[in-house]
């Protein structure tokens, strides 16, 4: 398949693909489109930013147009017949939002269902009736443990980045899922790597899945990505990543371990200078939203954020990446430097570690199948001491009024003497932020 219009899909799908300039398939899409309209299980793996959305989407798309129930039966068009499950919440919404680009005029409706958002308004948007429900498994399965959803009708199953949510020990709340959905469902997994364990869950819940491979189903960082490495001490990473950011130009994504770590190195940045936003699992789903779309919109040169950001944001235009710290596992790594070079464009992927971490380095460069070009570190890089002394005392904080009890207040009148308001019989004590206040006239 070269083109999408070769495919054989409902008119509204191809006008809204067209709409979306979506004119030539990725090789995951051209592979994986035309056996998943045919109904056959799928287990795909491919690079992150291949486009594996729109491979599961739209053969969803087309399944739901074909049984679009008659007017005898209308409460059929209600019932939820398709499960797409995703990692993040962010990823979540992104699923959410192709949804919507490519259903327009199809009367479709779709649902996102994840935690730290109200869970009234997706409650409310189930019980209208939805088609598809889009989701994150923790948020899924306490639905269904209360009652609150059924799948029962469902018959398309899609696993979005299934080997990200095993890593965050998603399996269990998945196994309770999965049994919840029709035996005779059509089963859709996507994933940038597999393993063990996944597999061992394809074999257990897919039917003579047919596999399709782009670019191998090892990890493996894309070939328009410049990967560098930069052996320093960790009292030397904000100098350099300073010295980087003031050499090189456009956005950058830096990743660091911890929420603390994240929102300590935003503000640095910030007092150095640099527009930065930090991104966590601690910040509000609003939060989270407003940090992207800045990011998204050039308000903010850095976004700092933890592995929380790995998975799911689909930024273009992301010129560099930056591990300020090694992730907890090989393969994060690749989903790491995966948010550049997107969409065709080259990228470049900065880790930093020290000697200590060179095991660290060696395994991911073993497991990924990949070489990291050692970068020399200029001698001229400040330490975080210099910069800091550099930025100036940070600026003091506005303190909230103090309230002051009565006892406070009377003994604070009584330290004044006798000749205090209170005394000269003009005003009384008892105001919660310890001022006088004037009796009211006759």
């Amino acid at each position: 398949m070269n083109q999408f219009s070769e495919l054989t899909l409902h008119p509204a799908i191809h006008r809204n693909l067209l709409a979306n300039s979506f004119l030539q398939p990725t090789p995951v899409q051209a592979q994986a489109i035309p056996i998943a309209l045919t109904g056959a299980d799928i287990v795909a793996t491919a690079q992150t930013g291949t486009g594996k959305t729109i491979a599961f989407l739209a053969p969803i798309l087309e399944k739901l147009s074909k049984a679009a129930p008659s007017s005898a039966q209308p409460e059929t068009r209600t019932r939820i017949q398709a499960l797409i499950l995703s990692p993040t919440r962010e990823l979540a919404i992104q699923i959410k939002d192709a949804f919507d680009l490519l259903s327009v005029n199809m009367g479709l409706r779709a649902a996102v269902v994840v935690g730290g958002m109200s869970e009234q308004t997706q409650l409310n948007a189930i019980r209208r009736g939805v088609h598809v429900v889009i989701g994150t498994p923790g948020r899924v399965e306490d639905f269904l443990s209360r009652s609150l959803i059924n799948f029962g009708s469902a018959t398309t199953l899609v696993l979005d980045e299934a080997d990200r949510m095993l890593d965050m020990g998603f399996l269990p709340a998945i196994e309770r899922i999965l049994r919840s959905l029709p035996s005779d469902r059509q089963s859709l997994f996507f994933s940038a790597t597999m393993d063990k364990s996944i597999e061992r869950l394809i074999q257990k819940h897919s039917r003579k899945a047919v596999r399709i491979a782009v670019g191998g189903s090892t990890a493996k960082a894309p070939e328009q990505i410049d990967l560098h490495l930069y052996e320093v001490e960790s009292d030397i990473k904000l100098g350099l990543l300073r010295h980087i950011l003031d050499r090189e130009a456009g956005s950058f994504l830096v990743f660091v371990r911890t929420k603390h770590g994240t929102d300590r190195l935003a503000k640095k940045l910030s007092r150095l200078g640099t527009r930065a936003v930090a991104m966590h699992g601690d910040r509000t789903q609003n939060q989270r939203n407003q940090a992207l779309a800045g990011f998204r919109d050039g308000r903010y040169r850095v976004l700092v954020a933890t592995d929380v950001a790995a998975r799911g944001i689909h930024v273009d235009s992301v010129a560099h990446v930056i591990n300020y710290d090694l992730p907890q596992a090989p393969g994060d790594f690749i989903h790491r430097v995966g948010r550049t070079g997107r969409a065709g464009q080259r990228g470049t992927a900065s880790t930093f570690s020290s000697k200590s971490e060179r095991s660290a380095i060696r395994l991911i460069e073993r497991e990924c199948n990949l070489r990291l070009q050692r970068q020399e570190v200029s001698a001229g890089i400040a330490s975080e001491r210099a910069l800091i002394e550099e930025m100036g005392p940070a600026p003091a904080q506005i303190e909230a009024p103090k309230l002051h009890s009565r006892e406070h207040v009377q003994a604070h009148h009584k330290r004044r003497g006798p000749n205090t308001p209170k005394a000269a019989g003009g005003f009384r004590t008892g105001d919660r932020f310890g001022r006088p206040k004037r009796k009211r006239s006759a």
